[in-house]
């Protein structure tokens, strides 16, 4: 049992004191009847209708971002854009980003507000796989194949869980594709720092089950499927 100015607020109809007066002026119904109680309990089962419009209720959202370089992975910045600022069509006000990416990195990007979901993903002890594509300055070659999968010293002396390198192309700007398994603050760029090599761009191609959707252009987004979100609480 929701109260009704709740579940409209919730699904972003309007503020609080707004859902009240809309649903004082008769804009609201509920299984087909107009309502003028803001205080009224509704439950799972029952039709609400805004202006004739159904409004179903989502306990959480899930969005797949193609992130944009530029823009930081954060709920709020005082100096840049953040992930949320690109999501128009907010359905819920508690969203955040599934992880970080760097200012500078593009690609998927998960948001969302469920926590619990979020936790799983995030989790040291799941290893869930993150893809990435890159130009490396420098030539990438089996050397640093085999010292990925060994797992390589970044940072305050940590030895890098064995990570999978693909080279693409193997030239003065070479281009890889690597898997990782877990996210510490800047891994990749670090990883490349390793061995001598400069990563000059960066693009996340997937985490989990979780593909980025090639028709998303950079800062464009949708909802996740049903199947995409089962596939994920199945990590």
């Amino acid at each position: 049992m929701i109260r009704l100015d709740k579940y409209l607020a919730d699904m972003q109809i309007g503020s609080r004191s707004e859902v009240k007066a809309y649903i004082r002026k008769g804009r609201v119904k509920v299984n087909n009847i107009v309502v003028s109680d803001p205080n009224l309990k509704v439950k799972e089962g029952d039709s609400i209708f805004f202006d004739d419009n159904i409004v179903t209720y989502e306990k959480h959202s899930y969005y797949m971002l193609n992130k944009p370089a530029g823009v930081v992975s954060a709920t709020r910045d005082n100096l840049s854009e953040t992930v949320l600022d690109c999501i128009k069509d907010k359905k819920h006000k508690d969203l955040f980003p599934v992880g970080r990416l760097d200012k500078d990195t593009e690609g998927l990007l998960l948001i969302t507000n469920d926590g619990e979901l979020a936790h799983r993903l995030l989790s040291p002890k799941r290893h869930v796989d993150k893809v990435y594509y890159a130009t490396v300055k420098g030539v990438v070659n089996d050397d640093d194949k085999e010292a990925f999968a060994k797992g390589v010293i970044i940072g305050d002396n940590y030895r890098t869980l064995p990570a999978s390198l693909q080279i693409i192309a193997s030239a003065e700007i070479s281009e890889i594709k690597l898997t990782i398994h877990e996210g510490k603050f800047h891994q990749v760029k670090q990883m490349f720092e390793a061995v001598g090599k400069e990563v000059i761009y960066l693009k996340r191609l997937s985490m989990g089950s979780l593909i980025l959707d090639p028709k998303l252009k950079t800062g464009e987004y949708r909802f996740l499927t049903e199947e995409e979100i089962a596939r994920l609480k199945e990590i």
